[in-house]
């Protein structure tokens, strides 16, 4: 028997609170054009998201496209056990690229890890089609305007979930990407890792490679701290996770040849199992099985103009321990790939005003066509990079418009365009001609930034009129780097700066007033700063600890132990969350 449900969930959603309104142009803390988060609420709201389930007599497999189109849940129907771990809520901790990572579920991502739309709505559509059911997820993602679209599907007989993912560049140049399918498993210290024997690269306060043994057994209780593996080779093409205390577990096998990529990531049992909590409802773990078209996290590839790839894999949900080697590689019978949706843009609230511009420029030869507005620079909505058009759009907004505001502002908005495809020339030349705060902001940070030109920055972030456009902390934060960088003259600007905010608690200023004390030579009361406020808590970002280790430095007492509350983990740098943002080769 094949079913097939749609719904509205209610669901708790803690929501998150954007950067500022700079664009995410060379932003160490963002991927453009996509709004960045800088923390998020404690207290959730009521949200209803669309649901939509296949099921069989032996799985029910459900697709959140409210949630980047990731697999909801996996309910084997025998035993009643959901397989996948589930957070109880959505609530995003910082990782890049977004400062936005929800766990739970399975995620795929593309064109950049982990996906940029987790928290966004997606294209969705299901069908029955034979004796197979389908659900398509997918959209035109809006840094490169490449299609993506992922697959589920489940047969009448299936015990386990085929996935198939397709990705499309209808651009004219190539475009750099990665991709890595997520699975997240409730981690007990019982669980077992049936991982294959081979070379993996270790990833943890060191990254070191080493052999994974045939011989010995895996379980969560051996790591006492949060790494991850990458397999370089293995001797077979299935790996997963059983849990006995639990009952369930999930294995996944892929033709090598198309799909190499296997990644374990853990939190251990001890200290680091906090960081886990902090994406659920509940204090309980969760362990990552991974897989994808690429070997390693730091690794991404191209895909020329008019290119397609794809790539089939498998989830088996188990309730009884497999043997990874007597996994064979399943043969379904899928509906032909040219029957498979591509999507276009998501209509969202960051989109609309562009495809309506689009819209207008297409249009424009008709007579009495209206000129849209231009969206209002603290709205957050910036002009996709992917949308290749957009450049010839924005210049004809700007010489149709005869309102002077409005006109600055498509001018400015072209700017960002250029800047976010790297012809930062071109576009500080545009910012250069405006008298918009705006303007000013992205200026400061680009001259600061791409030419090092840091009086030039200073002298642009002065000249912006409004208060609370200079005391925003984003703005607060970029104009103190770049005091920082001329040097020591600029203590006592940076201190009357610091004073105009200094009841604020905010990440950022705690953390600049501290660098502004170091240099100030005030290394005590810029010790007491950082030991007196708790951070939040942020993957694979060290400024915080550097700062400490600076500070215990200079007075005398390297080596100390860095503190939990400094809000930063303790892993090794690397891996590839954003692929290559100029992405000038081709």
């Amino acid at each position: 028997m094949l079913k097939r449900t749609e719904w509205r969930e209610p669901m708790l959603v803690h929501e998150s609170q954007p950067c500022g309104p700079v664009p995410t142009i060379c932003d160490e803390e963002g991927i453009y054009p996509y709004v960045s988060f800088s923390e998020t609420a404690e207290r959730p709201v009521l949200r209803k998201l669309r649901m939509i389930a296949i099921e069989n007599d032996w799985l029910k497999v459900t697709v959140c496209p409210g949630l980047g189109g990731k697999i909801h849940s996996i309910l084997d129907k025998a035993s009643g056990k959901e397989i996948l771990f589930h957070a109880g809520s959505v609530r995003p901790v910082r990782i890049l690229p977004r400062m936005a990572f929800i766990s739970g579920g399975i995620e795929v991502s593309f064109p950049i890890a982990h996906t940029p739309v987790q928290i966004e709505a997606v294209h969705a559509a299901a069908e029955q089609i034979d004796d197979r059911l389908y659900i398509w997820c997918g959209e035109r993602e809006v840094r490169y305007g490449m299609h993506w679209t992922v697959e589920y599907s489940l047969g009448e007989q299936d015990r386990l979930l085929t996935q198939r993912t397709t990705f499309v560049n209808p651009t004219s140049q190539a475009h750099a990407w990665m991709s890595w399918s997520n699975a997240a498993l409730p981690a007990r210290a019982d669980s077992q890792f049936h991982f294959p024997a081979g070379h993996v690269l270790r990833h943890a306060d060191v990254l070191e490679e080493l052999e994974w043994s045939r011989e010995r057994e895996y379980r969560l209780a051996d790591f006492d701290r949060m790494q991850g593996f990458f397999w370089k080779t293995s001797d077979c093409t299935a790996f997963g996770m059983y849990t006995p205390s639990l009952g369930s577990g999930l294995y996944h096998v892929a033709d090598p040849a198309v799909t190499p990529g296997m990644k374990l990531w853990l939190y251990g049992t001890g200290r680091h199992e906090a960081w886990a909590h902090q994406t659920s409802q509940r204090q309980e773990s969760y362990v990552e099985i991974q897989a994808g078209p690429l070997l390693e996290q730091a690794d991404n590839t191209k895909l020329q103009p008019g290119a397609r790839h794809t790539h089939v894999e498998y989830w088996l949900p188990s309730t009884v321990p497999l043997d990874i080697r007597a996994i064979k590689l399943p043969t379904p019978r899928l509906v032909d790939l040219r029957q498979v949706p591509v999507f276009d843009w998501v209509k969202r609230e960051t989109t609309l005003p562009w495809l309506a511009l689009l819209s207008a420029y297409e249009e424009s030869k008709d007579l009495g066509v209206l000129l849209p507005a231009p969206p209002e620079p603290e709205s957050c909505c910036w002009p996709p990079s992917g949308m290749e058009q957009l450049g010839e759009a924005l210049l004809w907004a700007a010489m149709q418009e005869e309102d002077k505001v409005s006109r600055s502002l498509w001018v400015y908005y072209r700017a960002v365009w250029l800047a976010a495809r790297d012809e930062m020339d071109e576009a500080i030349e545009l910012l250069q001609t405006l008298e918009l705060d705006c303007a000013y902001a992205l200026l400061g940070r680009l001259l600061r930034v791409v030419k090092q030109d840091y009086e030039a920055s200073r002298v642009t972030y002065d000249c912006m009129e409004s208060a609370a456009w200079q005391l925003h902390p984003q703005l607060f934060i970029e104009r103190d780097m770049t005091l920082e960088a001329i040097g020591h003259s600029t203590l006592e600007e940076r201190e009357r700066w610091f004073k105009l905010v200094d009841s604020l608690q905010d990440d950022g200023l705690v953390e600049r007033k501290a660098a502004m004390l170091v240099a100030r030579g005030s290394l005590a009361e810029a010790k007491a700063l950082l030991e007196n406020h708790r951070f939040g808590s942020i993957h694979q970002r060290y400024e915080r600890t550097l700062l400490w280790m600076r500070i215990h430095e200079a007075l005398g007492t390297p080596n100390v132990e860095i503190p939990e509350h400094l809000g930063e983990d303790d892993l090794a740098i690397y891996g590839a969350y954003r692929v290559s943002d100029a992405n000038k080769e081709s």
